[in-house]
């Protein structure tokens, strides 16, 4: 690949050593989440492989950062720090929730710009997007914002109970609700990418056949593996998603 003008350093998080040879995998946050989320699946999978964990800009190190508006936009920009990544290698794309969304376009713009296929693209707790939802949390005032986190528990309800933590984090996490919101897939896109498919039984934001109609967004195989709990579910299941995706490379 070739060097890109997006910096690929401001972008990009490394938690633990791989050798060199070892394929990657580009993990892409939900919204408002953060690099730092992968870190406990990093270690789960190091150093087998490795975690490249994509940090959005407007939150922890990059808080300084102007937050991106929409997912065209995130997914153009992680396309311009994937190319600037000099030893990428093989590797795959993970995404969860919006990050999901993300993965599937940054996937799309690999294959059409570059000719470069990941070998694999894992979409975690989000229904195909083809299947859009009418969803406006974007919209909604500070405390509906927060009761609507604290249902989906993905935001440590400590920082949501302290003011100025509050106010730092909600512009932020709005921000990607609104890009996700807004999102609205082109009729007809597919990969040519192979896709496996993460999704909780009890996730209020997919359902199971929601989920499965990742199908008609490849060309390739699609796999769906089920498994007990929310939106969330990854959270409990950490080393059995670990030998899903490790399974990639044997």
């Amino acid at each position: 690949m070739t060097l890109a003008t997006t910096d690929a350093q401001s972008w990009i998080r490394r938690f633990h050593e791989a050798p060199a040879q070892a394929p990657r995998l580009v993990c892409l946050p939900h919204a408002g989440g953060s690099a730092s989320y992968y870190f406990p699946f990093s270690a789960a999978v190091s150093p087998a492989v490795q975690v490249l964990a994509v940090q959005y800009p407007g939150r922890q190190d990059r808080r300084n950062d102007p937050g991106l508006q929409s997912v065209p936009e995130l997914a153009e920009a992680i396309y311009g720090a994937l190319k600037g990544v000099p030893d990428l290698g093989e590797f795959a794309l993970f995404g969860h929730s919006m990050g999901a969304v993300l993965a599937f376009e940054v996937a799309s713009l690999l294959e059409q710009r570059l000719g470069v296929r990941p070998v694999r693209l894992f979409v975690s707790g989000r229904r195909a997007p083809s299947r859009v939802r009418p969803e406006r949390a974007h919209l909604l005032g500070d405390d509906e914002l927060v009761a609507e986190l604290t249902s989906l528990d993905g935001t440590d309800s400590r920082l949501l109970a302290d003011s100025e933590m509050r106010a730092l984090l909600l512009p932020m996490i709005r921000g990607d609700y609104r890009a996700i919101e807004t999102y609205r897939c082109r009729p007809g896109a597919r990969v040519t990418t192979p896709i496996t498919v993460l999704t909780g039984d009890a996730d209020p934001r997919t359902s199971a056949e929601e989920a499965r109609d990742w199908k008609l967004h490849t060309t390739a195989d699609c796999t769906v593996h089920e498994f007990p709990g929310g939106h969330f579910f990854l959270n409990d299941h950490q080393k059995d998603i670990a030998e899903i995706i490790t399974g990639t490379w044997e």
